[in-house]
């Protein structure tokens, strides 16, 4: 995800925070402090309450931790490559690979919301044995709004509306209903657009009646319909694509460059060959070492441009999406990591075959889509 920074591991899992969390933990500890806690658990000072809001956005934070890294935990168990978990305003996510099987993506789907519904009822008979038994009144009040976040977290995560969890489980029980993946994923989808538009209605309700919560609601309904909308259209695209082979979009031969020449004497051939933002950069032996974005070129100071090599500004292979020219390009699309915009290396052995992009793609969707999707294939390229 844009805007976020690597932040260690957990379980094994690359670990990332956006920008937008820290203002996540902020806003939570500022309404626990003024408003809820003194409700709760009134005649304490104004630090006391301060202190025990922080604890609290924390503790919420720490439980969407958990919920991911149980997704991301069982991913891992059955096999789906996990690229990241991620922490942001609105929650998490959790970057990996597609399930082979509606039993695994139903296992990986449901773990989440279980996971927040467990941490809510741990929470909650945690606040009220310390009510009952210690008698600590801001302690009890800060594990009871816990409690009751994460069992609110885990409920709304299972409406049937994708890209939620329960989303993902409508989906898997679709896919194996009638096994069909995609159409499974665009009903889930089209699910999500309506459940994403009812919840921002119904925060734009609130938030004319004077309620400022209504605002999270409005964005959090017009993130789950973007993303709804998302899957409905991927699956689609996959839906044309499935059982294109990556040698029948790739174009060959593919322009390169050579990653030993300095910066300013590949910006002179970038100019010799077309209208290329990117292309690969071979080593000594002709083999594929990264590839070089133009805007990363141009991005040089000319001062350094005739020191630097191409190779100190390219994306290292290791950074690059490869295929093979046998590879279905649907399993490709599927892997982490593939963003926008798109360019698969395809490698025979350690050769550079051949090279992807999000123009080829949308050219064979356009012949294979019906008339009403195929303008939407563009937006890939």
């Amino acid at each position: 995800m844009n805007g976020s920074v690597p932040l260690g591991r957990i379980f094994g899992v690359p670990l990332r925070i956006h920008w937008s969390a820290p203002l996540l933990i902020l806003l939570l500890s500022s309404s626990l402090s003024s408003s809820t806690l003194p409700a709760w658990a009134p005649g304490h000072s104004s630090t006391v309450y301060s202190a025990a809001g922080l604890i609290g956005a924390l503790l919420l934070v720490a439980s969407l931790l958990a919920h991911e890294a149980a997704h991301a935990v069982t991913a891992r168990r059955a096999g789906i490559k996990v690229e990241d978990v991620t922490v942001w305003g609105l929650g998490g996510v959790t970057r990996m690979g597609r399930a082979k099987t509606p039993l695994v993506h139903l296992a990986v789907s449901a773990i989440g919301p279980l996971t927040s519904l467990a941490l809510g009822g741990l929470a909650l008979a945690g606040g009220f044995a310390t009510q009952h038994v210690l008698h600590w009144a801001v302690p009890s009040a800060v594990l009871l709004w816990t409690g009751w976040a994460n069992l609110l977290l885990g409920a709304f995560n299972l409406l049937p509306a994708a890209p939620l969890d329960g989303g993902r489980i409508l989906q898997a029980a679709l896919w194996w209903r009638r096994g069909d993946r995609e159409q499974a994923q665009r009903i889930a989808g089209r699910t999500g657009q309506v459940v994403g538009a009812l919840v921002a209605v119904a925060g734009w309700f609130e938030l004319t009646h004077g309620a400022s919560s209504g605002l999270w609601l409005v964005l959090v309904g017009v993130f789950v319909s973007l993303s709804a909308l998302a899957e409905v259209r991927r699956a689609t695209l996959e839906t044309a694509l499935r059982g294109v082979l990556v040698a029948q979009v790739m174009s060959s031969p593919v322009v390169t460059g050579a990653d030993w020449l300095t910066v300013d004497h590949l910006l002179d051939e970038f100019a010799t060959k077309g209208h290329h933002s990117a292309i690969p950069v071979l080593d000594f032996n002709g083999h594929p070492s990264g590839i070089v974005e133009l805007r990363r070129l141009s991005a040089v100071p000319p001062a350094r441009r005739a020191d630097l090599r191409a190779r100190d500004v390219a994306a290292p292979l290791t950074r690059c999406v490869l295929a093979s020219p046998e590879d279905t390009l649907v399993d490709v699309l599927e892997r982490p990591g593939v963003t926008v915009p798109l360019r698969i290396l395809v490698l025979d052995g350690a050769q550079l075959v051949g090279i992807v992009t999000g123009h080829d793609i949308a050219r064979i969707a356009r012949q294979r889509l019906p008339g009403p999707h195929a303008a939407r294939a563009r937006a890939i390229g």
